[in-house]
């Protein structure tokens, strides 16, 4: 939900056309800039990315970054793995673990090929469980290895296999969400708000445009008719592609985890 509304308030901030954070050199398969890793573990993590890659043809790559350039770890996930081009390119096959210790952020990035096989609730799991307990034991470079030998886990299954497996976990997270809400639609809150503070503004805008034009001003109402459905269409698709960009959190102390879906 907080991911949501976040997604929306962004695109109400206007950013310069093709602006990007500046990202690190893609030097291997583990790309810790932020140096977190003991030379060992680097080593460690390039082979179990090679593993998972002569296993299944798909791609892991284990990023540290010491600065998000005030980037949501979402949007600058999302740009680095295009920027790198991880993943065969029709397959859309690459995985990214991230970590901002700066921020205090951690993320798994998924390109849309491994969607059915690394859902936000397997990725939610896998941070929630393996890699921030050890983040808040004072062990990073714990957390980022055991974190990569689950991704790595599951993406060396066969395809059925894996499916099946996030499915479940998926199912697990879906119902622990629901009797956390208590049952409440916390959709309908959601769309609520966008009609109110979004959709209806809008429409009320173009109302007092027209009113304001003569009889003579008709070939002017068909440039705005199809501003809405745009604007629209753009909200959507912004919240499905973070919606379905792994999972992420930030942790420590304070404040309450989205763990994404």
């Amino acid at each position: 939900m907080l991911r949501y509304l976040l997604a929306l308030l962004l695109l109400a901030v206007p950013v310069a056309a093709g602006a990007q954070p500046n990202f690190p050199k893609l030097t291997g398969r583990v790309v810790d800039d932020a140096h977190l890793l003991s030379p060992a573990q680097v080593a460690q993590l390039t082979q179990l990315s090679d593993d998972v890659q002569k296993a299944s043809t798909r791609q892991l790559v284990v990023a540290t970054i010491p600065d998000l350039q005030g980037y949501d770890i979402a949007d600058y996930g999302y740009q680095l793995g295009r920027a790198w081009g991880i993943g065969q390119k029709d397959a859309n096959n690459g995985i990214l673990l991230i970590v901002a210790p700066k921020e205090r952020k951690v993320r798994i990035e998924v390109g849309y090929g491994l969607e059915p096989i690394m859902t936000d609730g397997l990725s939610s799991q896998i941070i929630s469980g393996t890699i921030i307990p050890r983040f808040k034991a004072d062990d990073m470079p714990g957390g980022i290895v055991a974190g990569a030998q689950a991704i790595a886990e599951q993406m060396k299954l066969p395809l059925e296999v894996a499916e099946q497996r996030a499915q479940q976990q998926q199912a697990k997270v879906t119902q622990k969400r629901q009797k956390s809400n208590g049952g409440f639609p916390i959709g309908l809150v959601f769309w609520g708000i966008i009609f109110l503070f979004v959709i209806l503004p809008m429409l009320g805008a173009g109302l007092g445009r027209r009113k304001r034009r003569g009889p003579w001003d008709r070939r002017y109402r068909s440039d705005d008719s199809g501003v809405l459905p745009i604007i629209l269409w753009s909200i959507a698709n912004e919240i499905g592609n973070r919606a379905s960009r792994g999972g992420g959190s930030s942790w420590g102390g304070g404040g309450g985890s989205d763990w994404g879906g």
